[in-house]
């Protein structure tokens, strides 16, 4: 069988560098910016139940560039940029509202996550002025350091859980390299 894309329903807001989580028919969207005029940071939060977006809670600090994990009811946000640079910030959604969760070590945006709230992976990203190799893995109340990245890169894509997470893509020039986390350390992909 051939597998296809279809058209799904429309955000609410139209923005770009947004955060996500879920899974197709509970998603959540959350932060990002809007570009008219200027680039104006967003705080508020979409669910999508496989056919429509619907308002949720909005976030406690607008940003855009930031990272995410978990599912719809029990969503995590995480880092990211404001315009003062990049922020440490993260919060934890419980399906109506966003509430603070632990600091990451290193404030960071343009980063990937994966996971869940109380196991997620936040990896990448850029901390001025140079991009990072850096993992942290949150478990529901901090962040603690993980295994580096082999690669260091910036808007890269995130997938999997805390103990088999992919990196995948990115720039650090223009990266078509996969690797693989086990929980302690980074290995090539294909």
């Amino acid at each position: 069988p051939v597998s296809v894309w279809s058209a799904g329903g429309a955000l609410i807001t139209a923005r770009a560098s947004l955060g996500g989580a879920g899974t197709q028919n509970d998603g959540l969207a959350f932060g990002g910016n809007i570009t008219s005029p200027g680039f104006i940071n967003q705080s508020c939060t979409e669910e999508y139940n496989g056919t429509s977006w619907s308002s949720g809670g909005a976030l406690i600090t607008a940003r855009r560039y930031l990272g995410g994990a978990g599912t719809q009811t029990s969503g995590l946000a995480f880092g990211g940029e404001v315009p003062s640079g990049g922020v440490a910030c993260t919060e934890e959604y419980d399906g109506s509202s966003w509430s603070s969760g632990g600091n990451l070590i290193s404030a960071r945006y343009y980063l990937a996550g994966a996971g869940t709230q109380n196991a997620g992976l936040a990896f990448g990203g850029f901390v001025s002025p140079a991009l990072v190799y850096c993992t942290e893995e949150y478990n529901g109340t901090s962040w603690s350091s993980g295994g580096v990245l082999i690669t260091a890169r910036i808007y890269l894509g995130g997938a999997g859980t805390q103990n088999a997470g992919l990196a995948f893509g990115g720039l650090a020039g223009a990266c078509t390299c996969t690797e693989e986390y086990d929980g302690s350390s980074w290995s090539a992909g294909g």
